[in-house]
């Protein structure tokens, strides 16, 4: 018995090894037309799931180079995540680690890539805004400010929100682009454009969730030696306006229960 579940799981794994990779790995003693319907199978719903989650990246590669690069993906990465649904997030990290530099990839490849997957997983995280995360009504000035849990502030040396088939730079950009992506009440996902300013007062109501808006407009009018603070805290009013329009910010924080 045991010989036969050795020979039984070295046949599985040479069958896997040839689907993952068929010119490197021959199966010799079954008929190739058999083979060939499950090396298809397999592939397109690994192609047919990468292409749905990263369009714009379709769009923008040749047939050619877009299943060369899914093949080079289904050969050597090792997924840890065994979910399919997270398998946008495993071909993600192997372009970051595995594939590093190529001839066919743009220079924006990962992070194109990135911003793209950001849609998906907002989109499906299990996180809701429920009504006691923040007091929708609070003073975000006299109050500390409550980001939702499904707004990420990104950074990126290529402006990624704008490429397409019309518009692929080939050098970053001379600043940042600073993002919000976020998923609001309709379950909607959407993207915001900001500022570094607007950037930096999103990293402290983060790092301080104590602190009302007001003291952190403060620090950030200091950090820049503004010569007016007063002007820096109206400005930061107005952008809390507008966070909180888009359900990027929620509100306050609620007074801990007595």
């Amino acid at each position: 018995m045991a010989e036969a579940w050795t020979d039984f799981r070295a046949r599985q794994l040479a069958f896997s090894a040839h689907l993952r990779d068929p010119r490197r790995n021959e199966v010799a003693d079954i008929e190739d037309r058999r083979l060939k319907i499950y090396r298809e199978l397999f592939y397109n719903n690994v192609e047919n799931c990468l292409a749905a989650a990263f369009p714009v990246l379709r769009k923008l590669s040749s047939d050619a180079v877009w299943h060369e690069r899914v093949r080079d993906f289904y050969a050597r990465h090792r997924c840890k995540a065994p979910q399919f649904h997270r398998l946008p997030e495993e071909f993600l990290r192997f372009l970051e680690e595995v594939r590093t530099e190529h001839p066919d990839d743009p220079p924006f490849l990962r992070e194109l890539a990135h911003y793209e997957w950001v849609e998906l997983a907002l989109s499906v995280s299990p996180l809701e805004l429920s009504p006691e995360l923040a007091d929708p009504n609070g003073d975000p000035l006299a109050q500390p400010p409550v980001i939702s849990p499904l707004a990420w502030t990104l950074a990126y040396r290529y402006p990624v929100h704008r490429i397409g088939p019309d518009f692929q730079p080939s050098t970053p950009g001379a600043e940042p682009t600073w993002l919000i992506v976020n998923r609001d009440r309709t379950d909607t996902v959407r993207f915001m454009q900001i500022n570094a300013v607007t950037a930096r007062l999103m990293t402290l109501i983060e790092a301080r969730p104590e602190a009302s808006g007001r003291d952190l407009l403060l620090d950030i009018a200091a950090e820049l030696a503004h010569p007016d603070p007063e002007a820096v805290v109206a400005e930061g009013a107005q952008i809390f306006e507008r966070l909180r329009a888009r359900d990027i910010l929620l509100g306050t924080r609620r007074p801990a229960a007595g």
